[in-house]
């Protein structure tokens, strides 16, 4: 009763292991998340105003560096969290380029150069960048912290891939930026 309890144990964190989820690697050698989509029913000026709109809603994480009538290239960066127990925190923060390509018919995009700045605890309790110097993604770790550079790269494929579904999201409704509401000058002289 127990191998057979042990032998199960050990077919099941191979599994796991097996279904973790990591990124691809270009000619280069970086990481690299890849998607080309289908999408037959928009013009490619419909997907470009909508990848646009996608970006002004995420202003505060993505930023348009160049715009074409067929392409858009954006900096931006995610928050990596880290969860010990219940309690989460953030851990780093991750940058990457994010390049976006329309064609008659579908649209492919990538999301590539991930820098990862680690983040540390300051005397106010507040979150912030432990230094100014990035690390790639892809860099291997020593053994000491190859542990926790492992969790930090899937943590950074999860952000990666629910970034790439909203955007997908996002390019496949006909949502609309939200308009800046307009100001209301009071008049003094009416009451």
């Amino acid at each position: 009763m127990k191998y057979t309890l042990a032998i199960f144990l050990l077919l099941l964190t191979i599994e796991l292991s097996a279904q973790e989820k990591q990124f691809s690697k270009d000619e280069n050698g970086k990481f690299i998340y890849y998607k080309v989509v289908d999408s037959q029913n928009l013009d490619k000026s419909v997907l470009i105003d909508r990848a646009t709109d996608f970006f002004s809603a995420n202003k505060n994480s993505l930023k348009i560096t160049e715009r074409t009538d067929t392409s858009i290239l954006a900096t931006g960066k995610l928050i990596i969290d880290k969860t010990v127990l219940v309690v989460g925190h953030p851990s780093g923060e991750l940058n990457y380029n994010l390049s976006f390509q329309v064609k008659e018919g579908k649209y492919r995009y990538w999301l590539t150069d991930f820098t990862y700045i680690p983040y540390q605890r300051d005397r106010y309790g507040n979150f912030v960048a432990k230094t100014n110097i990035t690390t790639p993604l892809e860099k291997q770790a020593d053994k000491l912290n190859s542990g926790s550079w492992k969790d930090v790269q899937a943590a950074a494929y999860t952000k990666v891939a629910k970034l790439s579904d909203a955007f997908k999201k996002y390019l496949a409704t006909d949502k609309k930026a939200p308009l800046p509401a307009k100001e209301k000058t009071i008049s003094t002289k009416k009451w």
